[in-house]
Formats: structure tokens, C-alpha cells, sequence
């Protein structure tokens, strides 16, 4: 008898998707923009958006996180070349070298300008090549959807992302 009384309450609606483990795949630039703390350290470029929050704790400090903390919550996407994905490169009018363009200074992983012995590179991929601490996609356009209930009066917003549909709280 207990097994069909619970066989019962499993007929009618399918449960949704278990939201402790849900992954949001795009977000907002507001939505990104709200991540803007050491603490809790979020950036986009190229598309994709990027918690770079773990990189900040490891190197906690770091005088070369200091232009990764001033962008915080915003697209550092200007700092990469679009077709490698690599940091933008230009040639310095002084040495007539090939250098790495970095308008606010230089930056976790990117190679000093000139040879140092303090320098290590042994940390494998830089932060910004790989997957590591990608975390979705940038949405290009949204609008919201207003829902309303004729019934109970009760309203809910939805905000539309390319085509895929993400509550807002």
C-alpha cells in the first residue's frame, strides 16, 4: 500500500530542474557588472563571461592583479586580439619589438618587457586561455516578458537572453 501511495504522488506534474546544481549558461552585462569585488570577481571578454574570483585569492596581494581588480564586473574585451584570443600586441616605437599592449598596465601572467630573473612561468596556461574559469556566455541583446496571471493577479518578469529564457529575481 505504500509503494502505490507513493507510485501516486509521483503521477502529474515532472519536477523541474534541481536548482542547487543549475548552471546558468548566459548572462547579462548587468549581471556581470554585479561581480565587481575582489571577493567575488567577474570579467567578460570575447563572448564569454569569466569568474576570476579563485585567481584572485590565489594571488591575493599581487601588485599585477591590480588591473584585473580595476576592471572587475566589466568587458576587458579591447585587451584581446579577436582572432587568437590572445592579449592585443603592438610594436613599441622605442625598440622597434613586438610587445603586448596592456593600457592599464601589466597583468597576472603577461611576460614582463624586458628579461627578469623574479619572472616564473611555470603556471602552465595563462588565465584568460583555456576554460578554467569560464562560467557562460555574454548575451548580446535581452528584453523582458512580463507574465500576469488573470486569475490571481500574481506577476512575474522574465528577461529574454538570445533566445533562451532566464527568470529574474
Amino acid at each position: 500500500m505504500a509503494d502505490s501511495a507513493r507510485a501516486m504522488q509521483r503521477r502529474g506534474l515532472v519536477n523541474g530542474p534541481d536548482f542547487e546544481f543549475f548552471q546558468r549558461r548566459y548572462f547579462t552585462p548587468a549581471e556581470v557588472a554585479e561581480h565587481n569585488l575582489p571577493e567575488d570577481l567577474w570579467v567578460s571578454y570575447q563572448g564569454s563571461v569569466y569568474d576570476l574570483t579563485p585567481l584572485a585569492q590565489e594571488h591575493k596581494g599581487d601588485l599585477l592583479l591590480k588591473p584585473i581588480i580595476e576592471v572587475a564586473g566589466q568587458d576587458i574585451s579591447h585587451w584581446f586580439d579577436p582572432k587568437t584570443r590572445d592579449i592585443r600586441k603592438h610594436v613599441d616605437p622605442l625598440t622597434g619589438t613586438l610587445r603586448y599592449r596592456t593600457p592599464r598596465g601589466r597583468f597576472l601572467h603577461v611576460p614582463p618587457q624586458l628579461p627578469r630573473s623574479d619572472w616564473a612561468n611555470d603556471f602552465g596556461k595563462p588565465w584568460w586561455q583555456g576554460t578554467r574559469y569560464e562560467v557562460g556566455r555574454l548575451s548580446a541583446k535581452t528584453r523582458s516578458i512580463r507574465i500576469i496571471n488573470t486569475l490571481t493577479s500574481q506577476e512575474h518578469t522574465l528577461e529574454e537572453i538570445t533566445g533562451h529564457i532566464i527568470p529574474t529575481i
